[in-house]
């Protein structure tokens, strides 16, 4: 095979790619901006909720350290 085919293979694998690329792009069903947006408003008071939950346990764990192994 020569250089020349080479290359015009490789290129031609580069726009059949991009081609399904774009027919699997079209398979999708996007959400409408009414689901997007309360889908991202749930992932953030979630991530909220659970950021609080998991300060706290820092800071209990935190004065139970202090106070049984530290002597605090």
């Amino acid at each position: 095979m020569t250089q020349q085919t080479a290359i015009v293979k490789r290129a031609t694998a580069r726009f059949r790619f991009i081609g399904e690329i774009i027919a699997e792009l079209k398979k999708v069903v996007w959400l409408s901006k009414r689901e997007a947006a309360y889908l991202t408003t749930l992932v953030l008071i979630v991530a909220i909720i659970m950021g609080l939950f998991l300060g706290a346990l820092d800071y209990g764990f935190t004065q139970l350290v202090d106070k049984v192994f530290l002597g605090g």
